[in-house]
């Protein structure tokens, strides 16, 4: 016997916070609950997620360090709040969990007042800012590092350590070999950028590529994400340098490209970090200096210290320091085989399960130990506001 619980996500509209919310909403539907999704205007357009499920777009205020937009962004909060508990009224939630960005914030407040279980999940190693004011009032902290800076040590009770969920095609990249690799063999270098920062990427990447020795440069096969002001430019670089690369400044089979890929050299966003780990990958990591409260660092520091990546911060990121860590990993015997294995180590496959476990047991609803999972396919809406 199964039942079916109603459950309220809210996310901010970035992948780094929909994307995991894709991947939990998912897998709460498989197990025959209804999903709504509360987001910003950003989130209701990422394409290829949340297709069966309502979308809500919110007004979320974001508070800077302007005082002048302190009264604006009060206003849209609390009209936001007003809102999510309308929606509570008609949706009825079992719980409401937040993964984080603004538009989380009226959900949570709603929620709260109209006394609903509620969660929060953070995908980073340092709490974010709403998750950060709100930690202290929910019903649980769903982390993805077993070490989250800015957690107070007091929360340690409702503190569930589940990793970040990602997609199904990047889970079914770790029950696949590392691809073969031998001196002969061509060697691919996946280069992803993100919407922010990728014109470093695009600098220094082809000039530390063209260091390399001629033995290792002459079986390189790069795949790059570029800005679009930028994909000229490093298309005749490589041109120059015999470096065949196939460039685009968005890909859409990223989990096909991860899953031949040899090596990685990214960002460290919470997302990547996840997916490279849960696929078993190496990767050269450069934190984006300016991510709020650094938290790229933090987030690469499980990985590195693991063995499974090496990082490099902005301020060090030239073409010869590239050149010289991916001689480290691409020509000693065995390294970058070692280094996926423990990149894979680190991964939590598991997380979309766990996190849906968590949910179910903050509910108010009763819970059945049910190991049938049934799928639904619910009517998909895209909806402001409450339903109609």
């Amino acid at each position: 016997m199964s039942i079916s619980r109603h459950f309220v996500l809210a996310a901010g509209g970035t992948g780094g916070h929909m994307i995991p919310a894709h991947a939990v909403a998912e897998e709460l539907m498989a197990r025959g609950h209804r999903v709504a999704l509360v987001t910003d205007e950003r989130g209701a357009k990422i394409p290829g997620i949340f297709d069966h499920a309502q979308v809500h777009i919110l007004p979320a205020g974001r508070m800077t360090k302007n005082p002048k937009s302190w009264p604006g962004a009060l206003k849209a909060i609390l009209a936001g709040r007003a809102m999510a508990r309308r929606l509570n009224e008609t949706f009825r939630p079992t719980a409401v969990v937040g993964f984080g960005g603004y538009p989380a914030l009226p959900a949570l407040l709603g929620a709260l007042a109209d006394g609903i279980p509620t969660a929060v999940h953070e995908q980073n190693a340092v709490l974010g800012r709403v998750n950060r004011l709100l930690a202290g009032r929910v019903d649980a902290i769903a982390t993805a590092y077993p070490m989250v800076e800015r957690l107070k040590d007091k929360y340690a009770d409702k503190v569930h350590l589940v990793g970040n969920p990602v997609r199904e095609d990047i889970k079914a990249l770790r029950d696949e070999e590392f691809p073969a690799l031998t001196d002969e063999s061509v060697f691919r270098v996946l280069v992803i950028g993100g919407s922010q920062g990728a014109t470093i990427l695009s600098s220094v990447v082809p000039d530390g590529l063209g260091m390399l020795p001629l033995s290792l440069r002459r079986r390189l096969q790069v795949t790059q994400q570029c800005r679009a002001e930028d994909i000229e430019r490093v298309r005749k670089l490589y041109a120059d340098l015999e470096i065949p690369a196939d460039l685009a400044t968005y890909f859409n089979d990223v989990p096909e490209k991860l899953g031949w890929s040899h090596l990685m050299i990214a960002r460290a966003g919470a997302s990547t970090l996840a997916e490279l780990t849960c696929a078993g990958r190496p990767a050269i990591l450069i934190p984006l200096p300016s991510a709020m409260d650094d938290h790229q660092t933090a987030n690469a520091r499980e990985m590195t210290e693991a063995g499974g990546a090496r990082t490099i911060p902005q301020a060090r990121f030239t073409a010869v320091e590239l050149a010289k860590q991916m001689q480290k990993m691409a020509m000693e015997p065995g390294a970058l085989q070692n280094a996926a294995r423990r990149a894979r180590a680190c991964g939590r496959p598991d997380a979309a399960r766990d996190m849906a476990d968590l949910l179910e047991s903050i509910g108010s609803a009763p819970i059945l130990n049910d190991p049938v999972r049934v799928g639904p396919t619910p009517t998909s809406l895209n909806l402001q506001g409450v339903p109609a």
